[in-house]
């Protein structure tokens, strides 16, 4: 195996998590190869290529230097996978596979429904290929410009009820923006956003808002009256089945779904952030280290870090710039530290105030309200809470906090058990969006 090429070509690699899936398929030799398009025939040409997947923009161009492409590659119009078999190379579309995973595995069903497709690219085919083959009654491609476009959406398919997203708009390293505005689309109740990364997407996040139910942080459903009963899913479900059905091309084996499974598990564990949220003294930054400890994570005090970057202890900020000029600080800090991946970290108490710190946080990160009694609260070098009422300060953020968070845990044993209860939770529950 060594001694052949194993990896994923593409353009601009950087945000791609291919390698270690890959290798915890057992491929070791896989790796990034990233070409500029004259590069491509030479690169193509070589006898010692083993395995490929292919990713943008590459997905189309391949086909031309393919002697074999596999009947269902040639109908979806992109291959993503290519295996050299005696001197040929064959070019394949494990996407389709990975797609129609992510839907069984989100429990969303196309079947005669109309779908809205954001994009007209390669993954764009593959969706287009999948909502045929799960029976759609209606499918519509919208593109920037043409007859179904973003402008015309409402007037033209407000009664569309499946949404896909093949678009790059709102993947890492740009995760600000959303292809579309859900509210606009009052008849979708499924939602799919092929990006992995981040987890959560600003799309993920409005349907998950807009859901009648969520899962609460006791673990319960909270209703919501007049949500949508909305299903999500993210793409990671379907990075890992496609590039398992491409190992099995690899290497002609079969890898059960129970392997699968495991990968996304421990793809979805190790690159999503543990953000620990919670009132000022709650315990947040000993327990954060806890965590770092006992998971191998890297740990991030958010705080600890806007010192650093100030000069200054935050009382001192409090007092010469006032609280606007440290919350601006603490978002910029916050959304910088939010775009890295596996972490544990721990926020100020107040980081919850502003709405875009909140979306910072989920987007990447499995969110975590830790609780403590009022009256075990510290408040010395804490300015806001020297300042008024903390009774006052818990009502006004407690519903920001549980908004915030993916499940809350109670601070009162000790930093140790503390961190062990919420580690179990993190890897024991399912992490939405994925």
């Amino acid at each position: 195996m060594g001694e052949q090429i194993y990896g994923l070509l593409g353009r601009r690699l950087g945000h791609s998590w291919s390698v270690p899936i890959h290798q915890a398929l057992g491929c070791q030799p896989y790796r990034l190869i990233e070409l500029e398009p004259g590069e491509l025939e030479a690169f193509l040409r070589r006898e010692d290529i083993g395995g490929l997947n292919v990713t943008i923009p590459y997905k189309r161009d391949v086909m031309a230097f393919c002697d074999i492409i596999d009947p269902a590659a040639e109908a979806i119009g992109s291959v993503n996978t290519l295996v050299r078999r005696e001197g040929k190379l064959v070019g394949y579309n494990t996407d389709i596979d990975g797609f129609l995973y992510m839907l069984k595995r989100a429990r969303i069903s196309l079947r005669g429904k109309k779908v809205l497709i954001l994009g007209s690219g390669g993954a764009s085919l593959t969706a287009q290929a999948a909502a045929r083959r799960e029976g759609a009654r209606e499918i519509v491609v919208v593109s920037r410009t043409g007859e179904d476009s973003y402008e015309n959406l409402p007037e033209r398919h407000g009664d569309a009820e499946a949404l896909v997203n093949t678009t790059p708009v709102g993947m890492w390293p740009h995760v600000e923006g959303s292809p579309v505005d859900l509210r606009l689309l009052p008849a979708v109740t499924d939602v799919v956003d092929v990006i992995y990364n981040p987890g959560r997407t600003n799309l993920l996040l409005q349907a998950e808002e807009m859901g009648h139910w969520r899962r609460m942080p006791g673990g319960d459903d909270w209703n919501e009256p007049g949500g949508r009963d909305i299903r999500y899913t993210g793409g990671l479900p379907m990075l890992t089945a496609q590039a398992v059905r491409a190992e099995e091309l690899f290497f002609d084996r079969t890898v059960p779904d129970e392997e699968t499974e495991r990968i996304t598990a421990r793809l979805r564990g190790d690159m999503t952030n543990l953000v620990l949220v919670g009132m000022p003294g709650s315990g947040k930054t000993t327990v954060g280290r806890e965590l770092a400890e006992l998971s191998g994570k890297p740990f991030v005090d958010l705080d600890e870090e806007i010192v650093r970057r100030a000069g200054v202890s935050i009382p001192e900020i409090f007092a010469s710039q006032g609280e606007s000029a440290f919350r601006a600080l603490e978002h910029e800090v916050l959304a910088e530290v939010c775009a890295g991946h596996g972490q544990v970290i721990a926020t100020g108490g107040g980081a919850v105030l502003w709405s875009e710190n909140r979306a910072a946080m989920r987007r990447t990160g499995w969110v975590c309200y830790l609780r403590r009694r009022l009256e075990d609260l510290p408040t010395e070098g804490r300015p806001l809470s020297q300042t008024g009422s903390l009774a006052e300060m818990e009502r006004v953020r407690h519903p920001l906090y549980l908004g915030a968070c993916d499940r809350s845990v109670w601070n009162d044993t000790n930093a140790v058990e503390t961190a062990q209860e919420i580690w179990r939770y993190f890897y024991e529950e399912e992490h939405p969006g994925n």
